[in-house]
């Protein structure tokens, strides 16, 4: 986890402002690089009362404002997951170290739609949204309960001009990764031609891989026929393994295999040698003797570390699942 180098974390809605003191030295830039702070905060702003959890981020490099979508049944009083969306925010004063960090439910016109194209009836989860440089295409990709099948991977795509708003197709079946079983939070690799995903097709929920190769395009290896995915071995721990993010060679899931905290916690792995790492717990000082639940890694290159947002139905939350952030240091990769 991140050494606590910071001199204040400044939690809620509050931007951390400077105020020079009495004397005339300028104040100075002491810190290069932001430093997200490895306590875990709690997204007030976001959290209800309800389930939140299952949410994607929109990276960005350039500013503090993170658009999340995730899956939530406030809108169903504790029924039903839709997907909703609201918007993360942070500062980091680089002469103090000082961290202020704040969230909200924003309207937002393009994710209105966005996240409207997949709500249904039944239950959505897993949001996973990306670019695709080879056909200048934006994609979301979900989970969502077909009858008589469970859990299915749907997507769309659409071209990102947002202004005036794109149309949005509605969401089709990834028929290559789904099954009779529940299959879920598919996560592709940098490069667009590696799947993760996890399913129950073995009985208990397992993390998958399938590859594509280099000929196919993309909307033609999501909509071609079903096929046998290979289990990544290494993580695969006969327990219930869920939720995979991959985030270049790292990948961070949830499980309730033995020797956790208690109900699932967060695992970390690690891509060397041409293959995954057993998984390494994340560590009490993000899992706790509750549920965490769908982790995803979130880059800011103006910061040292990295950061993950996750979903915990621990006490001291607003109820039920609530969303939480923390600052992580990764160890190094090849």
């Amino acid at each position: 986890m991140a050494t606590r180098r910071l001199l204040h974390i400044i939690p809620g809605l509050i931007i951390a402002g400077l105020i020079a003191g009495c004397d005339d030295e300028p104040l100075k830039v002491k810190y290069e690089m932001g430093i997200f702070p490895d306590s875990v905060i709690a997204i007030e702003g976001i959290n209800t009362q309800y389930d939140d959890y299952n949410t994607a981020l929109e990276a960005s490099t350039i500013d503090s404002y993170e658009p999340l979508v995730f899956s939530s049944n406030r809108n169903s009083a504790g029924g039903e997951f839709d997907l909703v969306h609201g918007v993360i925010w942070y500062s980091f004063g680089q002469t103090t170290g000082s961290f202020s960090f704040g969230g909200e439910m924003s309207p937002d016109p393009f994710l209105d739609e966005l996240t409207s194209v997949f709500n249904t009836e039944a239950n959505e989860f897993g949001p996973f949204r990306f670019f695709n440089s080879g056909n200048g295409r934006e994609y979301m990709i979900a989970a969502t309960e077909a009858e008589g099948t469970g859990l299915d991977i749907v997507f769309t795509s659409y071209i990102p001009v947002y202004s005036p708003l794109p149309v949005i197709p509605d969401p089709v079946p990834a028929t290559l990764f789904n099954s009779d079983f529940n299959d879920a939070y598919l996560s592709l690799s940098k490069t667009l031609d590696t799947a993760y995903f996890c399913s129950d097709r073995s009985g208990n929920f397992d993390i998958y891989m399938m590859k594509k190769t280099a000929a196919t395009g993309l909307d033609e290896w999501f909509l071609s026929a079903p096929a046998i995915p290979v289990a990544v071995d290494s993580l695969c721990s006969g327990s219930q393994d869920k939720c995979p993010l991959v985030s270049g060679k790292y990948m961070v899931f949830a499980s309730d295999m033995p020797g956790g905290s208690g109900g699932f916690d967060l695992y970390l792995s690690v891509f060397s040698g041409g293959k995954w790492g057993s998984p390494v717990n994340l560590g009490p000082e993000i899992n706790s003797s509750a549920n965490e639940y769908r982790p995803v890694l979130g880059t800011d290159l103006y910061f040292e570390n990295r950061y993950l947002i996750f979903s915990s139905d621990r006490s001291g939350g607003m109820g039920g699942y609530d969303l939480y952030f923390t600052g992580i240091d990764l160890p190094p990769v090849e």
